[in-house]
């Protein structure tokens, strides 16, 4: 078996394909089985006492966990070079999950204020219920996020890069305040995967994944994964338990075969979406665009710095447009479909103000600077020559 640290000297698309797997499985198959279960039987009653006494690797009761969900969480662990990985149903039941297992009442969490806003939400609008503060600070300010660290403080929480606005975070200064403040650190890179970037390696606490992204890879699937050491997941893993938040047997199967193509799609999401991107920032029609891989974007020297490539998101404004011209645009394309999400094979596209915004006031979409005229394509696999093309007619 390659165990998790065989990242450790294989290279991204080899660890893809064989971390975390027995070399031979059952039934001499290439590939592991889906085990449709949600019990596992005992030959007798002494053997019920040898599993919980000697804390026996086999499995009692769906919920606890499935042999082949412990094999993705393997490969997810030696992709991102941690100790272990804990999978959940989504990434946000993984955020929950993370979050509700290492807080108690009077804790406070300081997050960058462009993170997933429903990450925020829950922190916002739940997890105060229950006496645990929460504080925003302008994403990449690290002078604001340590001022607003109190003794209460348990974690720092960030993306990188933020969706939609694609700022990317100093992920080892991020890290270093966490460490020298005695908090824990949190980086969601769901957008750029563990083949582009791996903040463990930083000395980021935690890094999670909405595996429903480019993980799995094929827009068929929910799953959400965080990454850490053992003994950080420990009460996680419990938790999980109890809160039942499990992804299924056949999803498991599924986020496992995405996986094994990981670096081959990583390497043409971030082509096209290098080449989308300067196609776009040269149309007279295209007011700004957002991505790390240009040189006029404000993180590109951070990017360039720690990050293998930029991935496939790519967020862009149609220059003197209101929202329904702006809409024009979009339902003008040919190849991406219009819908939430990224990471897939298939490329698709929205417009935030109505996907993810609509039912906000105009004040809080300014907020969260999401103005009428803000496009995010989200490039799949598909050529960038006919990308680019598609792009061409409809902004024509």
């Amino acid at each position: 078996m390659l165990h998790t640290n065989a990242s450790d000297t294989a290279g991204p698309s080899t660890t893809a394909v064989h971390a975390g797997e027995a070399r031979q499985k059952p039934g001499f198959a290439i590939t592991d089985p889906i085990f449709a279960a949600s019990t596992y039987t005992f030959a007798n009653t002494q053997s019920i006492i040898d599993f919980i006494e000697q804390d026996q690797p086999r499995e009692e009761y769906g919920r606890y966990g499935n042999p082949g969900e412990r094999v993705v969480e393997r490969k997810l662990a030696a992709l991102e070079g941690g100790e272990e990985a804990v999978l959940f149903a989504s990434g946000m039941g993984a955020l929950v999950g993370l979050l509700m297992a290492h807080l108690n009442a009077g804790d406070e969490i300081v997050f960058f204020d462009e993170c997933y806003h429903r990450s925020r939400e829950f922190c916002r609008k739940h997890l105060t219920r229950f006496g645990v503060g929460f504080r925003e600070v302008p994403t990449c300010d690290y002078a604001a996020m340590e001022a607003a660290i109190t003794p209460r403080t348990k974690f720092i929480v960030s993306e990188s890069p933020t969706n939609p606005h694609l700022s990317v975070v100093d992920i080892e200064r991020f890290a270093e305040i966490g460490r020298r403040r005695g908090v824990l650190s949190l980086i969601d890179a769901t957008l750029c995967t563990p083949f582009n970037l791996r903040p463990l390696e930083a000395g980021v606490d935690f890094v999670l994944h909405s595996a429903t992204k480019y993980l799995g890879g094929h827009n068929d699937l929910l799953a959400g994964v965080v990454v850490g050491s053992a003994d950080k997941l420990a009460p996680v893993r419990q938790l999980r338990g109890i809160m039942g938040g499990i992804n299924s047997p056949h999803n498991a199967y599924l986020l496992e075969r995405g996986l094994k193509t990981l670096a081959l799609r990583m390497e043409r999401h971030n082509a096209n979406g290098l080449a989308v991107a300067r196609f776009l920032e040269s149309h007279p029609r295209v007011e700004r665009v957002l991505y790390p891989g240009l040189e006029s974007h404000p993180f590109h020297a951070v990017a360039a710095r720690t990050m293998r490539g930029c991935g496939g998101l790519v967020t862009f404004f149609i220059k003197g447009a209101d929202w329904r011209q702006t809409a024009a645009v979009i339902d003008a394309v040919r190849i991406p479909r219009i819908g939430p999400s990224l990471g897939g094979v298939e490329s698709l596209i929205e417009q935030p103000l109505v996907m993810s915004y609509w039912n906000y006031t105009p004040a809080e979409r300014a907020a969260f600077r999401i103005p009428d005229n803000m496009i995010r394509l989200a490039c799949g696999i598909e050529d960038s020559a006919d990308l680019v093309a598609d792009l061409a007619q409809a902004l024509g």
